[in-house]
């Protein structure tokens, strides 16, 4: 008979007991000389077996198929399949008596109904296993968003800490950054200008060049240095240290909405630029929506304008832009002059022409006398 010998090793596995593919190699070598199998092929594959799809695995069921192989050898069905349609694949190979028999050093199997069941109880707790890592990391997330912890690597400035679970200052880069702060906001550096100073003080894309305009206009507009953070739609008050105040991180947005209004590409909104949100002072964005009617078969559209809410968390809804249209009529109609006053308006204006040239023709006989 012969053996496939399938090395799986994730860069996304947690449990750091699971051998690396070398070590696989060479232990399942071990294995086969002293169970006197033999192997016609090593598959290597460093993907995760959570959902289907790797190319290395379909190969290797494509291979028994075929009848290239009888048999597979791996560490422990974990190796195999985390997820029910790869496992399902194995069984059925058993099953359509493609795949005579599998070997793993730490787990038994006969292709009886009692090995199959054991096998599928194998997969089944590999699947629980992910699920449930899963779902405890997204409990420990949400632990620390009640606790107003960052709950994945922190923004330039701040470090995780290990020990507490939570976010420190990075003194070194704090520093550097405040300082990037106070330039940008006192004195006229352009964004070109901060980013360059921040490469020099040891701040800079992880491919060793200096941030680009859109990542420093996102790092000088995060309100976590200030506090509120924004995660997964929702915003939460940070608990972390701050090192940037308030009144200098206002400052900074001012001159970054200054030098640069928002841009909507694609379409020319009626106010668009026009408005900053009257809650928080972030800008205000627009964006089109339809809307079939099946009966009629028309579709129709509608513009929306809302707060961006990238200073602070904020409380303001969307509003249509034919309800906005009215409130702005109302904002003028409120501090126009009444059309009554018209008539009188033109009448002091022909009064006024009257007086001015008067007054140049008295002003000219009074320097010729």
């Amino acid at each position: 008979m012969k053996y496939i010998v399938y090395c799986r090793k994730s860069q996304e596995d947690k449990d750091r007991q699971i051998l690396s593919i070398p070590a696989q190699i060479a232990e399942l070598k071990e294995f086969a000389k002293r169970e006197n199998l033999e192997i016609v092929e090593i598959i290597e594959e460093e993907k995760t077996a959570k959902v289907p799809g790797r190319e290395k695995f379909n190969e290797m069921v494509r291979m028994i198929e075929k009848g290239a192989a009888q048999g597979i050898i791996a560490w422990h069905p974990d190796r195999l399949a985390r997820n029910t349609i790869d496992g399902g694949k194995i069984i059925y190979l058993i099953d359509d008596k493609k795949l005579l028999d599998l070997k793993f050093p730490q787990f038994w199997f006969e292709a009886t109904p009692q090995g199959k069941f054991m096998l599928g109880m194998a997969f089944n707790e590999s699947k629980y296993y992910v699920d449930n890592l899963s779902e405890n990391v997204k409990r420990g997330i949400r632990q620390k968003l009640r606790q107003g912890i960052w709950p994945k690597s922190p923004p330039i400035g701040y470090i995780n800490n290990p020990k507490t679970k939570g976010i420190d200052i990075d003194s070194v880069k704090a520093k550097t950054l405040k300082k990037a702060f106070e330039l940008f906001a006192s004195e006229r550096k352009s964004f070109t200008q901060i980013a360059d100073f921040l490469y020099k003080n040891g701040i800079r894309t992880k491919v060793d060049k200096p941030l680009k305009v859109d990542q420093l206009k996102a790092m000088l507009s995060n309100s976590f240095y200030i506090g509120p953070f924004r995660y997964s739609g929702e915003v939460y008050q940070g608990s972390q240290k701050l090192f940037i105040s308030k009144e200098l991180f206002k400052r900074v947005q001012e001159k970054v909405h200054k030098i640069e209004r928002p841009r909507l590409k694609g379409h020319n909104f009626a106010f668009g630029g026009l408005m900053r949100c009257g809650e928080c002072g972030a800008a205000i964005t627009a964006e089109e929506k339809g809307k079939y009617f099946k009966r009629t078969d028309r579709k129709v559209h509608y513009i929306y304008y809302r707060c961006t809410k990238k200073i602070t968390p904020c409380t303001q809804r969307y509003i249509e832009q034919n309800e906005l249209e009215k409130q702005f009529r109302q904002a003028f109609d409120d501090v126009a002059l009444p059309q009554s006053w018209a008539d009188n308006w033109y009448k002091w204006i022909e009064e006024d022409e009257i007086l001015e040239k008067q007054s140049a023709e008295n002003n000219i006989g009074s320097r010729q006398d």
